[in-house]
């Protein structure tokens, strides 16, 4: 819709969560999408840290005005990692005025970032309050089923044929993001041709050896579910169950916020491990 009616509605659009999970490629998308509507738009994407340089440079050369010129003539703006701007006063102040400016003129401006704008340290609170102005989209590590159905796919491109248990062992194991399922599936292929090897999933824990073992170290929601009801003298069973009472309500949502922010499981697989909870309930 962004890409359709660009400084429409969704303006700003802010794009946020954790590394690898497709929002500088659902950023390209979006700009490319303008660009094939409208063919003679001026889409500019950029690291945030790339509109620094360029502001320290036209400061340097005496050439502000030109910096602002064209920063303000675009039809849409898409910066990339908009957290770098932290701490760094002078960019901040001067893309406060660029985004009012855009905003005035109806262009439209993306964003996106490593966390939800107004959890970005270091940034003035007058800029993270406009980073909300429009549409903020939370972008979620892929469910079991998408990344069971990413290895398929990448596994396929390579004329790889992977036994969909494999696939499923590899996917239950491996949650944070897309790039480490393709780095693990290309490590397993890898060792395959070299080996000559079929790929089972005898295979795939010898390949994997390492990286398996760095993620059975990694917080577990069963372990954020023991812990919270020994904390709390309650039973896992408590966690689970329909009971509202504060004395579980209150370690519920306790337990579901600690894996939320301490694993990645998306919102849906957090739910699925508390009793079944519609994602929604998931603070």
């Amino acid at each position: 819709q962004v890409a359709d009616n660009p400084g429409g509605a969704y303006n700003p659009l802010f794009l946020y969560g954790g590394t690898g999970l497709g929002k500088t490629h659902l950023l390209h998308a979006v700009g490319n999408g303008i660009i094939a509507r409208k063919p003679n738009a001026k889409v500019v994407y950029m690291h945030s840290e790339r509109f620094v340089q360029d502001m320290v440079k036209a400061l340097q050369n005496n050439a502000i005005e030109e910096f602002k010129r064209y920063y303000r003539s675009v039809d849409a703006l898409l910066i990339d990692d908009i957290q770098f701007f932290a701490n760094k006063e002078r960019s901040q102040e001067e893309f406060f005025h660029t985004f009012n400016a855009l905003l005035e003129g109806n262009q439209q401006i993306i964003l996106t970032s490593d966390r939800y704008p107004k959890e970005i340290n270091g940034v003035e609170d007058r800029l993270k309050s406009r980073f909300g102005w429009g549409l903020t989209v939370a972008i979620e590590p892929p469910e079991l089923e998408t990344r069971v159905a990413i290895l398929m796919k990448k596994a396929d491109e390579n004329d790889i044929r992977l036994p969909g248990e494999v696939a499923f062992f590899i996917a239950k194991r491996l949650r944070s993001n897309v790039r480490e399922l393709e780095g693990a599936l290309n490590r397993v292929i890898a060792n395959a041709n070299f080996t000559g090897r079929s790929i089972t999933i005898d295979f795939v824990r010898e390949a994997l050896r390492d990286l398996l073992a760095l993620q059975e170290k990694l917080v577990t929601i069963d372990n954020i579910q023991k812990t919270v009801a020994e904390y709390y003298k309650i039973k896992v069973a408590d966690l689970l169950s329909k009971r509202r009472s504060r004395s579980v309500a209150r370690p519920r949502q306790m337990a579901m916020a600690l894996a939320k922010e301490l694993t990645n499981h998306s919102l849906p697989e957090i739910g699925d491990a508390f009793g079944g909870r519609d994602h929604t309930t998931v603070c």
